[in-house]
C-alpha cells in the first residue's frame, strides 16, 4: 500500500471518529453560508475538514424522528427527481454541469473509468455480495426505476482519492426473484468545482448532477405540509419564498452525483442521465 493511500485511509479514519457526535446534523443539512452552485471556472472558498463533512451520502441507520423524516423525504423526493421523465435538464431544484467539447484524451479517460469500473463491481451482480459487502438499499419498498444500494465507507473515501472500481453506489433494476445490476454512481462534495469534477469524470462525456433549493416544512408539520410547494418537487426555489412560506431552506443539499452504465455499448448511453431501458 502506497504512502499516499495510507494518508487517505488513516485521515479517513480519524475524520470519521472525532465527528460521529455532529454526523447526524453534518448529513441532512448544507452548511448556512452556503450559496448556490457557483458559475464554471469559478473557485469555491473550502476547507479540508468542510470538504469531508460534505462528502458523506446519509445514512439512515444514524437518524431517528424528525430527522429521519427529513432525511426520507429529501432522498425519495431526489429519487423521483431522477426518474426518467421527471429530471429536467436544469430544473428549479437540479443543477447540471455543462457539456465541454470531447477531446480523444476526454474518451480514452472515460474508457479506462469504465473498465475499471466493469471489474470493480463484477462480482455485485449477485446483490446479495453487494449487501454483504456493506451496501445498503435505499427505500426498498418504494417502486423505482433503479435501485441505490449504498456504500457510505466508499462515499467518504470519494472526498479525498477517485478509485473508478469503487463507487458510492450501485444501481439495481428490480425483476421478479431480486435485483439485476445496471450501473453505479459516484460522488463529490457539493463544494467540489466543476475542474475538480472534470478531473475525476471528463465534463465533454457525462454531466454531474446537484440537488438545490430545497424548502421543507418546519418539524411537526410533515404529514399536512404542502408538497407541492415544498421539497424537491415542490415550486419554491428561493429563500424568500421559503420564508414566506414558514419553511427551512437548503440551497444545496447532498454532493455531486454521476451515473455510469458500464454494461451500454456507446459513451453517451454508459454516462446518460437515466438509464437508456428499451
Amino acid at each position: 500500500m502506497s504512502a499516499r493511500t495510507t494518508f487517505f485511509h488513516l485521515a479517513a479514519k480519524v475524520a470519521i471518529l472525532f465527528g460521529a457526535l455532529f454526523l447526524v446534523s453534518v448529513l441532512l443539512a448544507a452548511i448556512p453560508s452556503h450559496r448556490a452552485p457557483a458559475a464554471p471556472g469559478q473557485e469555491a472558498q473550502q476547507s479540508s475538514g468542510t470538504q469531508l463533512q460534505e462528502s458523506q451520502p446519509m445514512d439512515h441507520s444514524k437518524m431517528s424522528g424528525m430527522e429521519m423524516d427529513d432525511a426520507k423525504a429529501n432522498e425519495a423526493h431526489a429519487v423521483h427527481d431522477m426518474t426518467r421523465g421527471e429530471m429536467g435538464t436544469h430544473s428549479l431544484h437540479m443543477h447540471m454541469t455543462a457539456m465541454r467539447p470531447q477531446t480523444p484524451e476526454d474518451a480514452a479517460r472515460a474508457n479506462e473509468i469504465v473498465t475499471q469500473l466493469r471489474s470493480g463491481i463484477e462480482k455485485y451482480k449477485d446483490y446479495h455480495l453487494a449487501l454483504n459487502d456493506g451496501y445498503k438499499i435505499f427505500l426498498p419498498n418504494l417502486p423505482q426505476p433503479e435501485y441505490h444500494f449504498t456504500n457510505y465507507w466508499n462515499g467518504f473515501l470519494e472526498s479525498f482519492s477517485f478509485d473508478p472500481a469503487r463507487p458510492t453506489s450501485l444501481l439495481y433494476k428490480k425483476t421478479s426473484d431480486g435485483y439485476e445490476l445496471v450501473g453505479a454512481m459516484f460522488t463529490m462534495p457539493k463544494r467540489a468545482t466543476e475542474e475538480q469534477l472534470n478531473e475525476r469524470v471528463p465534463l465533454s462525456v457525462a454531466m454531474w448532477h446537484l440537488h438545490t433549493n430545497l424548502c421543507m416544512p418546519q418539524k411537526g408539520q410533515f404529514r399536512n405540509a404542502d408538497w407541492t410547494k415544498f421539497g424537491l418537487r415542490g415550486a419554491i426555489a428561493t429563500q424568500e419564498a421559503c420564508d414566506a412560506a414558514n419553511g427551512r431552506f437548503q440551497p444545496v443539499i447532498f454532493g455531486w452525483m454521476v451515473h455510469v452504465y458500464p454494461y451500454e455499448e456507446s459513451l453517451d448511453k454508459i454516462f446518460a442521465i437515466h438509464h437508456h431501458m428499451d
